[in-house]
């Protein structure tokens, strides 16, 4: 099929490279012009993803229109912050009967609005012709081809099922469901938890800390999806419980990076300026405490990284505010 990724990080690349293997005619878009010179001079793609070679067999491009044209699969891979400034600049004429896959983790700023539900507005397609893909898999490990599960979703099993047979391999299994605000909300929020163990490991804080907040944060994450219309059972597949594992405690996982840099007492836009690569969870955490406040329900986890990251709070006040908050019984939710 004629497929195209709309960004050429580490994810994108990695995507259009399991898609070439498969068989299909493959386009990739790239933000900056230096990639695209970068890949066709070494066939490596130096600023994210070094030492993979890139076959000659996928086009890597500047022009975002003759990227995307008469494509019949669209891969959204730039950070879900830019999703929407980029799909402004698509002519929606050339791709009428195109399938759309969101790959990127996150919540719109302002909005509060999942990726799926932005597409949907911006390019007028029907929910039945998107999908979403999502899942504890790093690119950095799935481009060696080591092996990998994640989870297709689309309100129409057959768009699912489509998606699950273009991109499945013997190293990457791909599953189906239909819930796609779970799969959304599990892909963005683990992002924010994972925010909060990078900052329990930056502070020296042990073992015993980081699994009460994978597993209360995954508590949290459910809340709020279920909140919201996702099926409960969907958190503890691998897009919720699954992708919170690999993110919390992955050397590969940036927003870890950013929250053990902050639990080691470095500024939040020092950090930020410094990185290569987009962390989701900084932004997400701003749009889940905003979404949290919306439907009235309790993230105290979230709201601490959110005011850790926003108010400057002492990660020593937060750890111990949530430590003392008023004792309860554990359940699910």
């Amino acid at each position: 099929m004629r497929s195209t990724v709309v960004g050429a990080g580490s994810w994108g690349t990695t995507l259009a490279l399991i898609l070439n293997q498969n068989g299909h005619q493959v386009r990739c878009w790239a933000y900056e012009k230096k990639i695209v010179d970068d890949i066709t001079k070494t066939g490596t793609n130096k600023a994210f993803l070094p030492d993979i070679p890139i076959p000659d067999s996928i086009d890597f491009l500047t022009d975002l229109e003759e990227a995307i044209d008469q494509s019949e699969i669209i891969v959204l891979a730039t950070p879900a912050q830019a999703i929407r400034s980029v799909l402004k600049q698509i002519n929606f004429e050339k791709v009428k009967s195109a399938i759309w896959i969101n790959v990127a983790k996150g919540i719109e700023k302002g909005t509060l609005k999942r990726i799926s539900e932005v597409i949907h507005e911006i390019c007028a397609v029907s929910f039945d012709r998107i999908g979403v893909l999502s899942g504890p898999s790093h690119a950095e490990e799935v481009s060696r081809k080591i092996p990998t599960t994640i989870v297709a979703s689309s309100l129409n099993i057959k768009t699912a099922e489509k998606i699950q047979r273009l991109f499945a391999t013997k190293y990457f299994r791909v599953y189906t469901n239909t819930d796609v605000i779970g799969v959304e909300i599990g892909g963005a929020l683990k992002n924010v938890i994972a925010l909060a163990a990078g900052i329990c490991d930056g502070a020296g804080y042990g073992d015993n800390t980081k699994a009460a907040l994978i597993t209360r944060g995954l508590v949290e994450i459910g809340r709020l999806g279920v909140k919201l219309g996702a099926k409960p059972d969907t958190f503890s597949g691998l897009s919720g419980m699954g992708d919170l594992i690999v993110t919390c405690m992955s050397k590969h996982s940036r927003n870890r990076y950013v929250g053990q840099e902050i639990g080691r007492g470095i500024d939040l836009s020092t950090i930020l300026k410094n990185m290569v690569m987009v962390a989701e969870g900084v932004e997400t955490t701003n749009s889940a405490y905003a979404l949290a406040q919306k439907v009235s329900i309790e993230m105290p986890i979230t709201e601490q990284v959110y005011n850790v990251l926003y108010h400057n709070k002492a990660p020593g006040w937060a750890v111990q505010e949530l430590m003392t908050r008023q004792s309860k019984s554990e359940r699910w939710g």
